[in-house]
């Protein structure tokens, strides 16, 4: 069993991982910031479509994904502006991948967190003189921090343990697309039952490392779990 062929797939999911959890941090605060504070009658439907991974098989999702990343959808369109033909089949896909598959686990623990500051402190900075977003960054922010910290720990390591949508998007390609989980099942495939081991222990170690973890902050910080 050679080192670089498990570290390579577990290097190329930790930075998927990363990246997945920094884009959805940016992209999920106003989604969950609107869907929390919003009055519009639009609300629970936007909501019911962000949370629609929680149920929807992953396989389904993968499909329309690599259709829209293909080709002849939008995906083949934006990959022809530097002289690609394709988003599929490439890291930039699974990210994009990812970061739909993932959204409810950034943007349901801040829609709480968010929910759960109430009208009270946003009136009182609003009396004082602070603007919407001085409202924003000064109170809702600080107290919404038990909610980005659940929304980073669920995201980072959902991310971890994708494998219908990034084997649909992204294929079995080395070093570009071939993350854990998909190593995981090739070793199987191939029936390399040590190689296999391996990997199926280290993810079950990192799954109650990140359960301790939220447990423990949950303690400290009544971090809400998902």
């Amino acid at each position: 069993m050679s080192l670089d062929d498990i570290w390579a797939p577990v290097g190329l999911t930790l930075a998927l991982a990363a990246i997945n959890t920094l884009i959805l941090l940016v992209i999920g605060t106003p989604i969950a910031w609107w869907l929390a504070r919003s009055g519009s009658r639009f609300r629970e439907i936007v909501g019911a479509i962000v949370s629609m991974p929680l149920v929807l098989p992953p396989t389904v999702l993968g499909f329309y994904l690599l259709i829209a990343l293909g080709p002849n959808g939008p995906g083949g369109w934006i990959a022809g502006l530097w002289g690609g033909r394709t988003l599929a089949f490439s890291f930039t896909g699974l990210v994009i991948g990812s970061v739909f598959y993932s959204m409810p686990f950034m943007v349901q623990p801040l829609r709480n967190a968010f929910l759960a500051i109430g009208n009270d402190p946003l009136e009182a900075a609003s009396s004082l003189g602070a603007s919407n977003w001085q409202r924003f960054w000064r109170v809702a922010l600080p107290s919404a921090r038990s909610g980005y910290i659940t929304g980073a720990l669920m995201t980072f390591a959902h991310t971890i343990g994708e494998f219908g949508v990034v084997l649909m998007i992204g294929g079995n390609i080395p070093g570009q697309t071939k993350v854990i989980a998909i190593a995981l099942y090739d070793y199987v495939e191939r029936l390399q039952w040590g190689e296999a081991h391996v990997i199926a222990a280290g993810m079950v170690l990192f799954a109650f490392l990140v359960i301790a973890l939220t447990l423990a902050l949950d303690r400290r910080l009544n971090v809400p779990l998902p």
